[in-house]
């Protein structure tokens, strides 16, 4: 038997988590039942074997789901052993994105990236509002991932902040509709159960006050509860000197000497994922941690996923709750808020940041904003009716 060093951990978490070494034989100290006799997630090549068959996956982008399509169009015949979302999470440079595509493919998954700023700032055209920055007042000015890196002191880092909280709980939706509508699993880079950590760590550091903290807080509290919790999460545990050297390796512009890249930054964020987050979401998820110092072999973690049984618990375990549902009309209306009634999910993020000015723009600056904003290519109207971008504005169709 191989441990990882769970004492760095958190003893809190020996009841609840698996503790992996990369490469090595794994250690389950939650008790599993063999794959054998249990009804849990199976690797592509074994599915092919005992091939099943079911409903067409729902055009859920295209089409609306509401009660007349329910009625033929039950959620749960599509669903089956490997109808789970699997978050795969850790610090920066742990291999998350690589686990997590090598992991879709073993398991016949879809994957989903980490989301950034891109899906703000480039438009459905195609269009890079950088362009229009040069227009604009500097509060108004975009700001991403690498200006944060830049400088992750500036006024606008707690916007950027909000704002992928707001991307990856859109996201988790999408993981969610999609899952429920084709009864494909999902693997998923990071989720918005762990953004806090960042927002932390922010605070932790200076890069943002205390008042965002407290908004950022409010907002999320006011939104999580709508979201279905992963059914397991893999934390790939990189030590701070390892993320270091793996940073300084891929040489991106400004990443190894921003201050939100510095030893003591990671450290934090190590200690949050340790100390909060896990304890946290091993009470609702099955979770898997390994020791990534080096990458490790993902047919291993294939078949520690393999033996992981998610249906030994009972109607009052906090563990898969969100993943029970009273009856096949249960699982219906919720696939229909995840999808066609989604907005209302979304607005519960709109919570008035009254006493953050970091989060506000000055009203002389937002009309400035408003007229250059507009006025960029394909933003005068919604996708399908810009007629200079060559829309004929003919989009009317039954959904």
């Amino acid at each position: 038997m191989v441990f990882l060093n769970v004492c760095k951990i958190s003893s809190k978490l020996c009841g609840n988590v698996a503790v992996v070494v990369a490469g090595k034989s794994a250690t389950a100290v939650s008790i599993v039942a063999p794959v054998s006799q249990i009804r849990g997630i199976s690797s592509k090549a074994m599915r092919h074997r005992n091939p099943t068959t079911r409903p067409a996956p729902f055009p859920y982008k295209e089409k609306s789901y509401n009660f007349w399509r329910a009625l033929f169009d039950t959620t749960t015949d599509r669903l089956d052993e490997n109808s789970k979302l699997i978050v795969i999470d850790g610090p920066p440079a742990a291999g998350k994105a690589a686990l997590a595509k090598e992991l879709a493919n073993e398991l016949d998954m879809l994957y989903i990236p980490a989301p950034t700023m891109d899906k703000f700032l480039i438009n459905d055209y195609g269009y890079n509002l950088r362009q229009i920055d040069h227009l604009l007042p500097d509060s108004c000015k975009s700001y991403d991932e690498t200006d944060f890196l830049k400088n992750p002191s500036d006024i606008k880092a707690s916007r950027m902040r909000y704002s992928k909280l707001i991307l990856r709980y859109k996201q988790h939706l999408d993981a969610l509709g999609h899952i429920l509508s084709t009864g494909q699993g999902v693997v998923m880079d990071r989720s918005p159960f762990s953004d806090h950590i960042y927002t932390e760590a922010m605070a932790k550091h200076g890069f943002c006050n205390k008042n965002f903290l407290k908004f950022y807080y409010e907002a999320r509290n006011n939104a999580m509860f709508a979201l279905w919790q992963p059914h397991l999460v893999i934390y790939l545990d990189v030590p701070v000197a390892e993320v270091r050297r793996r940073i300084e390796a891929r040489n991106r512009p400004f990443e190894k000497d921003s201050p939100a890249s510095s030893p003591e930054y990671l450290q934090t964020l190590e200690n949050l994922y340790k100390t909060t987050y896990l304890n946290t979401i091993s009470n609702h998820a099955e979770t898997l941690i390994y020791d990534w110092t080096e990458a490790g072999d993902t047919e291993i973690v294939v078949e520690d996923i393999e033996r992981i049984d998610f249906e030994q618990y009972g109607v009052y375990d906090n563990k898969m709750k969100d993943w029970r549902r009273i009856d096949k009309w249960d699982w219906n209306n919720w696939r229909q808020r995840f999808t066609t009634n989604r907005m209302r999910l979304e607005c519960l993020l709109n919570v008035p940041a009254n006493y953050c000015p970091e989060l506000q723009i000055d009203g002389e600056d937002y009309k400035v904003f408003e007229r250059v904003w507009h006025e960029a290519p394909g933003q005068r109207y919604a996708k399908g009716f810009n007629a200079e971008m060559g829309d004929t504005g003919l989009l009317l169709k039954l959904k």
